[in-house]
C-alpha cells in the first residue's frame, strides 16, 4: 500500500496513456497531448516549484525542434541520439536565458524572458539557411527505435509513434517526480515560498534557480524534438512567444505545484481546442471565454477542483458512516433500556 501511495502519480500517468487511445480516435492528436504535457511539465518546474513565470518556454520547444530536425537531416543520427541532442540544446538555451533572467525579479523577469523569446524568434526567422526561415525545416524523417540494426519499436504509423512517445513520457514523468520529491524539489519550493528566508538559511538562490531553468529547458527541448518528428517539420511557430503563452496557459489551467496537474492542463487545452475548432472558425474566442471562466472560478486549476471533489466525497462518506453508527447506538440503547428498568 505504501508503494502504491508513493508512486500514485506515476501510476496515474500510466493509466492516462493507456486510456487516452480509447478516448481519442486520432493517434496524432493523442501524441500531441503527451508532447505538450511534457512541455507543461517543464513549465511547471519553473512556475509551480520555483515561482518563476517564464514567457520563454517556446524558445526551448523551438530549438529542440530545430536540433532534432538538423541532426536527422544532416548528421543522420538515429532516434534516441537526436532526442538527446534536443535535450542538450534545450538545456544550453535555458542556461543562457536563465543566466540573465534570474538576476531580475517580478515584472522585469517576465519582460526579460519575453524579450529573449522575441530575440530567438527573429534569429530563427533570419537564419534561413539553418532553420528554413518562415517555411521551417521540412521533410524531417521519423526513424524507428532500433538497436544494432534490430528494430525494437516501429514508428511508421501515428499509433506506433504514440506508443514510443508514451514510453518516453512515462519515463520522464517518473524522473521529474523523483526530482521534485527530492531535496532539490523541496529547496525549490522553499525558494518559491520565501526567497529571502531561503537565502538566509544558506541556500544559493541563483544556482538553484539556474538548475530549475536548465531542467525545464531540457524537458521542453525533448518535447520539441518529439513534435518535430511527429509533424515531419520544425515550424517557425514553435519558437514564437504565442507558443510560450500556450504552454503557460496549459500549466495554469492544470494547476501549479503538481506535475500530474500539467498533464490535465495539456489534455484539456489540446482536446478542447481541437473540439472547438471543429465548431467555429473563430474558436479562439470561445477558448478565451473558457479560460476567463477557469481563471475566475478555478484558482487552483483542474487538479485543485479534482482534489476538492475527492475531499467532499470523503467527508460525505465519513458523515454517513457516523450517522449510521449513531442510529445503531440509539437502537441498542432502546433494546437494553426495558431490561434495565425491569431489573
Amino acid at each position: 500500500m505504501k508503494i502504491i501511495l508513493h508512486y500514485r502519480f506515476t501510476l496515474l500517468v500510466i493509466a492516462t496513456v493507456l486510456v487516452l487511445p480509447l478516448l481519442v480516435s486520432s493517434g496524432t492528436l493523442a501524441t500531441e497531448v503527451l508532447i505538450f504535457a511534457l512541455a507543461a511539465l517543464g513549465c511547471n518546474l519553473l512556475l509551480g516549484y520555483t515561482g518563476l513565470m517564464s514567457f520563454g518556454q517556446g524558445i526551448f520547444l523551438g530549438v529542440g525542434s530545430y536540433a532534432t530536425g538538423l541532426s536527422l537531416l544532416h548528421l543522420h543520427v538515429s532516434l534516441l541520439p537526436s532526442l538527446l541532442i534536443a535535450m542538450l540544446i534545450g538545456g544550453l538555451a535555458a542556461l543562457v536565458v536563465g543566466w540573465f533572467s534570474i538576476r531580475q525579479r517580478g515584472t522585469y523577469f517576465v519582460m526579460l524572458t519575453l524579450a529573449f523569446a522575441q530575440m530567438f524568434y527573429f534569429l530563427a526567422y533570419t537564419l534561413k539557411d539553418v532553420t528554413g526561415g518562415d517555411n521551417g525545416l521540412l521533410n524531417i524523417p521519423r526513424p524507428d527505435l532500433s538497436l544494432f540494426g534490430i528494430v525494437l519499436l516501429p514508428t511508421t504509423t501515428s499509433w506506433q509513434y504514440y506508443s514510443f512517445v508514451a514510453v518516453v513520457f512515462v519515463l520522464m514523468f517518473w524522473v521529474l517526480q523523483r526530482i521534485v520529491d527530492s531535496v532539490l524539489g523541496r529547496t525549490l519550493l522553499a525558494i518559491s515560498d520565501n526567497e529571502t528566508r531561503a537565502a538566509a538559511v544558506g541556500y544559493n538562490i541563483t544556482l538553484f534557480k539556474l538548475a530549475a531553468f536548465v531542467l525545464s529547458g531540457a524537458v521542453t527541448g525533448l518535447a520539441g524534438g518529439l513534435h518535430a518528428m511527429m509533424t515531419g517539420l520544425a515550424p517557425l511557430s514553435n519558437i514564437e512567444y504565442h507558443t510560450s503563452e500556450s504552454i503557460l496557459i496549459m500549466t495554469v489551467i492544470g494547476g501549479t505545484g503538481s506535475l500530474y496537474a500539467s498533464v490535465l492542463g495539456a489534455a484539456f487545452y489540446v482536446l478542447i481546442g481541437n473540439w472547438l475548432s471543429s465548431l467555429w472558425p473563430r474558436w479562439l474566442m470561445l477558448l478565451g471565454l473558457l479560460l476567463i471562466a477557469v481563471s475566475l472560478y478555478m484558482h487552483k486549476g483542474l487538479y485543485g477542483v479534482a482534489q476538492s471533489l475527492i475531499t467532499r466525497v470523503k467527508l460525505f462518506r465519513r458523515a454517513n458512516k457516523l450517522d449510521v453508527a449513531h442510529h445503531i447506538d440509539i437502537k441498542e440503547i432502546r433494546k437494553e433500556t426495558p431490561k434495565e428498568t425491569h431489573s
